[in-house]
């Protein structure tokens, strides 16, 4: 789920269609906090202040990409979302068949941490990017990027040199999953973008889907290197739709230098600590000397990190992500929102196959109903957010989440299936008008030079709140399993039934725990929304 995912996951063919066709008319009422983070210097109603989104303003410029090559602009951006959401569902699939030829299964997590690494640290440099010199040559960069790492990983000789491949896949996976929705944002007015965000977040449904049986049948059938070269069709159809047709305004470059020191600043506070995250209590005690080394270093890159930016003309993150209390709230939201996605995403199948005794195909679908209704929430959230606002519509959605993450322990051990899967269809459609008002909220507080961080910056939190979640949940998950195994393993003299039915008890009640936690998250998430303004300060547009 990345952020965004998941993380991320906001119909689908339907709903393109009508974005396609979209009227032709001004990109609506966006913008953002001043230079010094303060008011706006003008603002538009949100959404639901005047009670429709056809109130807030109109920009000042016309849309860059013309009405008759929008629909091939939005094909061009699913395919290249698709490109990051396939990755996952359907390497994991055939991670039997990569270490029987490459060996090297005690680093094998890796192939997914080392992608996911650098997929969260170049989050906020790609965002920046895009601001300056423009969302095109930073999404077809990243998207080549991502092909040649994929027919690298495809050549792989050995898991070290996958493991390296994959860290370039990453590289250019940031890139795509940031200024794909940047682009979305750019191309639409604010009534419509809902359908097109949807439309995208639809395609990781999809993937949801389709890739494990089709990584399946490739590594079963085929050859396990064919996974990767898979992605090279949709990657050179996207690449060819996006120079064609997507037309950007001109404009001029931002003043000042790319702050490559902030860059790598960032690259080393996000890296270490994501690595800590990842490794700790699993390659190495938590509380060990290189936790403490990862962790130290983390601190001492972001002081790094916070001095070279202030001093920069025109750093990476710039002071107002934190200054302006709209953008600022989200992050901590959506960030919360990472850790609890954990939950569903990383524990729930387990707990369908040890608990409910089901085979991985249906443990998946247990999960994977969340990826159908949140979609669909999503699509359908406008009507919510033109009558309350964005926050009020978070807010609504968020609650729902949390009551939904707490009901979990209350089902009936071991229960059936439908009653997991009921609950995580429910929690869809709750988070789906949570997460995509406060996507397009902070995307319409900003101007065009200020949009590609704004978006950055939300999904970076949501990516580094799942590697925590992963990290803390992982924590009591393990803490929950060893007290409750022992436990049952020296309480009974049967020494097959007995120690069965104990681990599943055991797995029940970590995840019981681990499901709490996240409606923990989720509170601290609705706390962090009780922050932000009672209404976004939408502005218009920056010409």
């Amino acid at each position: 789920m990345n952020s965004g995912g998941a993380g991320q996951a906001d119909d689908i063919s339907g709903a393109a269609a009508r974005v396609g066709n979209a009227p032709d008319k001004a990109v609506e009422a966006l913008g953002g906090d001043g230079p010094g983070g303060s008011e706006p210097a003008s603002r538009a109603p949100e959404c639901g202040a005047a009670g429709s989104a056809a109130e807030a303003a109109e920009a000042t410029d016309a849309p860059p990409t013309p009405v008759r090559g929008r629909g091939r602009v939005v094909a061009a951006l699913m395919l290249s979302m698709s490109l990051a959401a396939l990755e996952g569902t359907i390497v994991a699939t055939a991670v039997p068949q990569i270490v029987a030829d490459l060996g090297g299964f005690s680093v094998f997590s890796w192939v997914f941490s080392g992608y996911m690494l650098a997929v969260t640290v170049t989050l906020p440099v790609y965002g920046k990017l895009a601001d300056t010199f423009g969302r095109k040559p930073v999404l077809l960069a990243g998207i080549t990027v991502f092909l040649v790492g994929g027919v690298a990983c495809a050549g792989a000789w050995s898991m070290t040199a996958l493991i390296a491949f994959r860290i370039l896949q990453g590289l250019g996976g940031g890139a795509i999953q940031g200024t794909v929705q940047t682009v979305a944002a750019d191309l639409y007015p604010l009534k419509e973008r809902p359908r097109i965000t949807a439309a995208l977040a639809s395609v990781w449904a999809v993937s949801a889907v389709i890739g494990p049986g089709l990584g399946g049948l490739l590594a079963g059938y085929a050859d396990w290197r064919w996974i990767f070269l898979l992605n090279l069709p949709l990657g050179a159809i996207a690449l060819v739709l996006l120079v064609r047709n997507l037309r950007e305004p001109a404009r001029e470059r931002t003043s000042g230098p790319v702050d490559w020191p902030g860059a790598l600043a960032v690259f080393a506070a996000g890296g270490l600590l994501v690595t800590g995250l990842v490794q700790g209590g699993v390659a190495w005690p938590w509380i060990s000397l290189p936790s403490l080394l990862l962790f130290g270093g983390s601190v001492a890159a972001t002081a790094a990190t916070v001095l070279i930016e202030r001093r920069a003309a025109e750093p990476i993150i710039p002071s107002w992500v934190w200054r302006r209390r709209t953008i600022a709230s989200v992050n901590v939201s959506l960030g919360a929102l990472g850790i609890l996605m954990v939950a569903p995403t990383v524990f729930l199948p387990t707990y369908a196959q040890t608990v409910l005794g089901l085979d991985p195909t249906r443990a998946g679908f247990v999960m994977s109903v969340m990826t159908i209704s949140w979609p669909l929430s999503a699509s359908l959230s406008s009507r919510l957010y033109n009558r309350v606002g964005f926050r009020q519509s978070a807010l609504i959605g968020i609650t729902l989440a949390a009551l939904i993450l707490a009901a979990f322990p209350l089902l009936p051990y071991p229960g059936s299936a439908w009653q997991p899967a009921l609950l995580m269809l429910l929690l869809g459609g709750a988070l789906g008008i949570y997460q995509l008002p406060l996507l397009v909220g902070v995307q319409s507080t900003v101007g065009w030079s200020q949009r590609g961080t704004a978006t950055s910056s939300v999904l970076f939190h949501r990516q580094l709140g799942q590697s925590l979640g992963a990290a803390v949940f992982g924590a009591v998950a393990n803490a929950t399993l060893a007290g409750r195994v022992t436990s049952s393993a020296h309480g009974t003299g049967d020494t097959v039934t007995a120690p069965s039915d104990g681990l599943r008890r055991a797995v029940a009640t970590a995840t019981d725990h681990v499901f709490l936690g996240a409606a923990a998250a989720a509170v601290i998430a609705l706390v962090a929304l009780l922050w932000a303004p009672r209404r976004f300060p939408v502005i218009e547009q920056e010409g």
